[in-house]
């Protein structure tokens, strides 16, 4: 199992309002996880990584080469939900903060299975050989757009609310991520990574380098790529490799 992350700040932007986590069990279980703060400078960067701390004790926690499907969707869950209630804590008791939120999307290898939830406009893919795979659906309201026929992808890469997320972490008592498992045999590729990354490299390009690289070189040639097209965003890449 290859286990690599990245996060840059991007070619315009002056923070890192992005964090992500990863952990490794053994050669077939690992997990990584990438969230994407919002609520200016200093709120974002709070709100990501107050999240991907709650996200990574709960996962250490619990989560062993034993741990079954069941358990590893319901901790998957419960990370959400203690992220969520964490985020709000933070921001309940220092005012500045309120409102602030963050997307987050994590991976789990386990064995011969990938699971993953999200939260947001943060997305995971999947590579199995020459097929690679969307496996969540944006939160957001050009996606919902999308969803109705309104408008198509094209569309929605300049639309003027291509920024509004319609599901995130921290601003409500309550937010379930949506849940997906998918086969991860040997020679997939994992990767989840925030907008930084989708806003400048589209799928057929990302399908392209996926192919092309592996391992760390990969996410640096897509950071790189996704800079010399604008980097008008933080961008964090995870990889999960078999």
């Amino acid at each position: 199992m290859i286990v690599e992350c990245i996060t840059d700040t991007g070619a315009m932007r002056k923070s890192n309002e992005d964090a992500v986590e990863f952990g490794i069990v053994d050669e077939n279980h690992a997990w990584v996880a990438v969230c994407d703060g919002m609520g200016g400078v200093h709120g974002g960067n709070i709100a990501s990584s107050v999240a991907v701390k709650e996200i990574k004790e709960h996962i250490e926690s619990v989560f062993t080469d034993k741990t079954t499907a069941g358990n590893i969707k319901a901790m998957l869950n419960n990370a959400i939900t203690k992220a969520n209630a964490a985020v709000l804590k933070k921001a309940e008791s220092e005012p500045e903060f309120i409102g602030m939120g963050t997307t987050a999307v994590i991976m789990v290898a386990a064995g011969e299975k990938l699971h993953a939830i999200h939260v947001g406009d943060s997305r995971a893919y999947l590579m199995d050989g020459d097929e690679m795979e969307r496996l969540t659906m944006d939160h957001s309201y050009v996606q919902n757009l999308i969803n109705f026929g309104q408008i198509t992808e094209e569309d929605a890469k300049l639309h003027p609310q291509r920024n509004i997320i319609t599901k995130v972490i921290g601003v409500h008592e309550e937010v379930a991520g949506d849940y997906i498992v998918a086969d991860f045999k040997s020679g997939c590729k994992a990767i989840a990574c925030t907008d930084g990354l989708t806003n400048h490299v589209d799928d057929n390009k990302l399908f392209d380098m996926m192919q092309e690289k592996t391992g760390r070189e990969m996410l640096e040639e897509l950071i790189n790529t996704a800079n010399e097209n604008g980097g008008s965003d933080n961008i964090t890449v995870a990889l999960l490799e078999k």
